[in-house]
């Protein structure tokens, strides 16, 4: 088989009622040959060597399995390779700081002051392209559902000016691509931010990702545990993701896809197994830095439906599952977001579809992409999940057409 070639797993999982050669009773079978015929023809293409992806529905859930984790050399992608993740990290951290607030750790609306003291009596950019002198006072403090808001005051931005704020953030985590190679820590990420005046009132204008971050950095400090500890005890163990994490270990780097992304006209290497991603990393990083496996996201998307895990205990109520997967964003805060948002509204750490988007999702759906290559949507309307895990980057903010294919060709499958 040559190493664009295509493997397609169409088959049962433990639990799941398919069989190969019949549809599953929640999709019909001309749909889900629609699905296969997507992906098959942008791997064919060579849009990516290869992908993994999953769409559920109930309990039955149907994989996808086509290609290579390489162009390189003939390395067949499997129901249990890995990805990084990188955007779809965001739901994850809100997840977790949702479970601390229900567990009395802190409230929503409490100021980040005592936990981030370095973002108290915080001032205000005049203008966010002006000088770091120019600022006003904040007009009140920066809560923690600020930052599951992305309203907090800083964000990444797509203007490609060379502002003084721009300059100041540069290569900077949360304020560009991830950086797992980062040799900041945390306390030292936090001590750069602090330094800096905001570029909006809080609560006044969203701005993307860094949120997440200086989130994860919030909730290190209140569990008195590292990020990524905090993660494996309430969300990663007790849902059985035993393969997402901030870094591959020497057991699974052969598992791990090699990332890569398009310049000049061709599709180049931007990080192999052996990679950024062998080490875990000084700044574990909220807003995008895991790696993870389909399954893996699966059993986390599932537990969005329910807040349960899969012996039926309960980790997250539902009123903070409602929370988190509904529109904060006012009319004028959706208008102003930018490209990155689109015609999404925002909850916590997820966009929220507030009418039919352009890139496939229903009203009422919600999800995110990974700008690493990957996607992932649930509706609660349809009970359906979809996600797809590539290794090639995005070419920019725009979702690329076989993530919005699939998601039609899952919509059209669903019996």
């Amino acid at each position: 088989m040559s190493r664009r070639g295509v493997i397609i797993g169409l088959c049962a999982t433990p639990g799941v009622a398919l069989a190969r050669g019949r549809a599953a009773k929640a999709f019909t079978k001309t749909g889900l040959a629609s699905v296969e015929t997507v992906l098959r023809k942008h791997i064919a293409a060579g849009y990516a060597p290869g992908l993994v992806a999953l769409i559920g529905r109930g309990t039955e859930v149907v994989p996808f399995v086509l290609g290579s984790l390489e162009f390189e050399r003939e390395r067949p992608a499997q129901r249990d390779s890995i990805f990084r993740i990188a955007s779809m990290t965001k739901p994850i951290t809100a997840v977790a700081a949702l479970m601390l607030a229900e567990r009395g750790v802190f409230k929503l609306s409490d100021p980040v002051d005592t936990l981030l003291p370095e973002l108290a009596d915080r001032k205000v950019m005049r203008h966010p392209d002006g000088p770091l002198d120019d600022v006003v006072p904040a007009e009140r403090p920066i809560t923690i559902e600020d930052l599951l808001t992305f309203r907090f005051g800083h964000g990444i931005s797509l203007d490609e000016r060379p502002t003084a704020l721009q300059q100041a953030v540069s290569g900077l985590p949360g304020f560009g691509m991830p950086d797992p190679t980062s040799p900041l820590t945390p306390d030292a990420w936090m001590k750069r931010i602090g330094a800096l005046p905001l570029a909006a009132q809080p609560g006044s204008r969203w701005s993307y990702s860094t949120g997440s971050d200086v989130l994860g950095v919030l909730i290190a400090r209140a569990a008195k545990k590292p990020l990524g500890e905090v993660f494996r005890e309430r969300i990663f163990d007790p849902l059985g993701m035993s393969d997402t994490g901030f870094a591959v270990s020497p057991a699974q780097i052969k598992r791990l896809a090699t990332g890569y992304l398009a310049q000049d006209g061709k599709l180049s290497v931007f990080d192999r197994p052996d990679g950024a991603y062998a080490h875990e990393p000084s700044f574990p990083e909220g807003d995008s830095g895991l790696v993870s496996t389909a399954t893996d996201y699966m059993r986390f998307a599932r537990f969005l439906m329910s807040g349960l895990d899969a012996q039926g205990r309960r980790l997250l109520s539902g009123k903070s599952i409602a929370a988190m997967t509904r529109n904060h964003l006012t009319a004028e805060q959706m208008k102003t977001a930018g490209i990155i948002l689109g015609d999404k509204g925002w909850g916590y750490g997820v966009g929220v579809a507030v009418a039919p988007t352009a890139d496939g999702l229903r009203a009422g759906a919600y999800g995110w992409n990974g700008g690493f290559g990957t996607s992932w949507l649930n509706d609660p309307a349809a009970d359906l999940t979809a996600i797809l895990l590539t290794n090639r980057y995005f070419d920019g903010p725009d979702t690329p057409p076989i993530h919005t294919e699939f998601r039609h060709a899952t919509y059209a499958a669903l019996s």
